[in-house]
């Protein structure tokens, strides 16, 4: 039996000892970074992280082709941020915008959207921050 105990308590510590690095790596940084997939062969990367009292967030679309028009939204909590229009440059075939936001008590709900203007391709990204 204490045999058993032992060898629980022992492996109970590993295991906390392996997830400690993990937890104290994440510290100050209270960074979020979602990609995925658009409806075509295109890609997409949301990140939100505080700062100074805003949100820092960038969304990037990446199609590998130069040139390609797309019509951008960002929205906080239901509120356009920011809406334009951004056309893919060399030399990856990517655009980013980058837009500091409010951050208002409690989360915060960022939805990114891409749509491409001669293909229809779409890209949604969201994060609740």
């Amino acid at each position: 039996m204490k045999k058993l105990t032992f060898t629980a308590i022992a492996a109970l510590a590993a295991m906390l000892l392996a997830l400690a690095p993990t937890a104290m790596a994440r510290g100050d940084d209270d960074r979020v970074i979602k990609q995925g997939s658009c409806s075509a062969s295109s890609t997409w990367k949301l990140k939100v992280k505080s700062d100074d009292g805003q949100l820092e967030t960038e969304f990037e679309v990446d199609q590998n082709r130069v040139g390609k028009r797309w019509r951008v939204t960002i929205k906080r909590d239901g509120n356009v941020a920011f809406r334009g229009i951004r056309t893919t440059r060399a030399p990856s075939g990517s655009f980013s915008v980058e837009r500091r936001l409010a951050n208002s008590p409690g989360s915060d709900r960022i939805v990114a959207s891409a749509k491409a203007l001669q293909s229809g391709e779409t890209c949604r990204a969201v994060i609740n921050f």
